[in-house]
Order: structure tokens, then C-alpha cells, then sequence
């Protein structure tokens, strides 16, 4: 395990390069030691940083949800991340300059009208927990290199986690519907990246059922003495590949009977 004072040091150096836009090189290199608990104390110091600076907490996000990124981070369960007030953004433009490698990915949010919380949150609770869930698009980054500069060694998911789990924004748009009025794993979308079809999907392809995975993120917080509040958003994962977005680039996220919106970088 890594130290209080290492800790902080990983905090402020992430906190550094978002402010720079220049990356880190993979902490898993610098510190072969570091576990995936080391992993969500630096994001929880970094997290903490920003709340010192007036940041406020309105969610989670939960990643890594498909079979296929988990094998390919060599874990057995998704990772999560937190969401802060300056990370949400309204169909339209956003800024590139915010970012330093922006990557699009498709999901849906639960937005909660109860708290979730302990070690035994069933799916059940969390569909009674939801007042509405809608169409969501996360913006992932890079604080911490996706390939070491040196070896081009794909970062650990020690490296993500600390990284918040690589979350950087989030953009709402489209309908709002009680989850127990849909389909939930049968809810799709098609993502359009300047008038071109990148990416298509199914809710099904997070972990079976996008609720899934708001019960188990409810289960990890418990343990740290955390839950997810009232109000709060809870992106559940997402079910497309991340799509690389540079500025200038038009997208259009098309939800089917959920709703369609569209949002450039600028």
C-alpha cells in the first residue's frame, strides 16, 4: 500500500496535468506495488483537491462494464469514478480545450430520487431508487498516458482508477423515463461522428443490464462509508467503444424512442 504523503503527491500531480494538459507518466511503472485500493485513494485525494476548490460532487460513473475491457485489464469487476458539477455539459458546444485526448462513449444515466446505500443493494432497490433515467454520452481523458512513452505498455487499471476513472465530462440530452417503463438492456443508440456511423449498441452489453451495475457500485461505496444520494447521476457504463474526438468534430447521439441529440468540439 502506498503511503499518506505518496498519495497526495499522485493527487496533486493529476491535478497539475488537467490544469497543463501534459500527461503523466503510468504510476503502476513508478510504483510496481500500487494496488487497486492505492488506485481509489489517489482518486479520492484528487477528488478531495477539487472540493477545496469549490467543486461539488452530483454523481458517479461506473467503467470497464464489458467482458471484454475487463479481460483486457486483467480484472474480474468494473471500476468507478466520481462526477463533479464543472464535468456536465447540455447538448451543444463543448470546449476541447477542457480536455487533453477527449474520446466519446455512449451510456445511459440513472438519476436517483432515494440514497442507495450498504453492502446489499439488489437491482429491485435500484429501479424503486430512480426517478428517471436518460440518454447519456461520457467524455473520457488521459491525465495519465494511455500507452507508456517508453516501453508502449498500456496503462494498469491502478493507472485509471487513480485517474478517476478516466471520466472528464458528461453530456445529458434526449427523453426521460422511469427504467421500469423500458427495456433497460434493450435500449440502444447509434453515434454518429460528423455525419459517419462510428458506433452502434446495446444496454445489454453492460454487464447484461445497465442496473446491474448501479447495485454493485452502491455495494463498493459501502465498505469506504459512501453512498449514492438523492439527486445524484450514476452513469452506468458504457456499451460502445470510446471514439477519439478532436476539435471541430460534430456528433450526433441518436437513442431511438429515448431521443437524439447532438454536440460539437469547439
Amino acid at each position: 500500500m502506498l503511503d499518506r504523503k505518496t498519495i497526495d503527491q499522485l493527487a496533486a500531480d493529476l491535478h497539475a496535468s488537467e490544469k497543463s494538459r501534459v500527461q503523466l507518466e503510468h504510476f503502476s511503472r513508478r510504483f510496481p506495488g500500487m494496488t487497486i485500493e492505492d488506485g481509489y485513494a489517489v482518486s479520492r485525494a484528487w477528488m478531495a483537491l477539487k472540493s477545496a476548490e469549490g467543486r461539488q460532487v452530483i454523481g458517479h460513473k461506473i467503467g470497464l462494464t464489458s467482458r471484454a475491457m475487463q479481460q483486457s485489464s486483467q480484472i474480474d469487476e468494473p471500476d468507478y469514478g466520481t462526477l463533479l458539477d464543472d464535468m456536465l455539459f447540455q447538448p451543444g458546444d463543448i470546449p476541447t480545450n477542457r480536455f487533453i485526448a477527449p474520446r466519446v462513449e455512449v451510456e445511459l444515466a440513472f438519476v436517483l430520487k432515494h440514497r442507495l446505500e450498504g453492502d446489499k443493494v439488489t437491482v429491485d432497490e435500484v429501479l424503486e431508487a430512480t426517478e428517471y433515467v436518460t440518454p447519456a454520452i461520457e467524455i473520457i481523458d488521459a491525465r495519465i498516458e494511455q500507452f507508456d512513452r517508453h516501453s508502449k505498455a498500456p496503462r494498469k487499471v491502478q493507472d485509471t482508477i487513480s485517474d478517476n476513472a478516466a471520466n472528464a465530462g458528461i453530456v445529458l440530452g434526449g427523453l426521460r423515463v422511469h427504467p421500469r417503463e423500458v427495456d433497460l438492456p434493450w435500449c440502444g443508440a447509434i453515434l454518429r461522428q460528423n455525419g459517419t456511423v462510428e458506433e452502434t449498441g446495446l444496454a445489454a452489453g453492460v454487464q447484461g443490464d445497465p442496473a446491474i451495475g448501479v447495485a454493485w457500485l452502491a455495494r463498493k461505496l459501502a465498505p469506504w462509508g459512501e453512498c449514492l444520494q438523492a439527486g445524484e447521476i450514476v452513469l452506468a457504463g458504457s456499451f460502445t467503444r470510446p471514439v477519439p474526438a478532436r476539435q471541430g468534430d460534430a456528433f450526433d447521439a441518436d437513442y431511438g424512442k429515448l431521443g437524439r441529440f447532438q454536440f460539437r468540439f469547439t
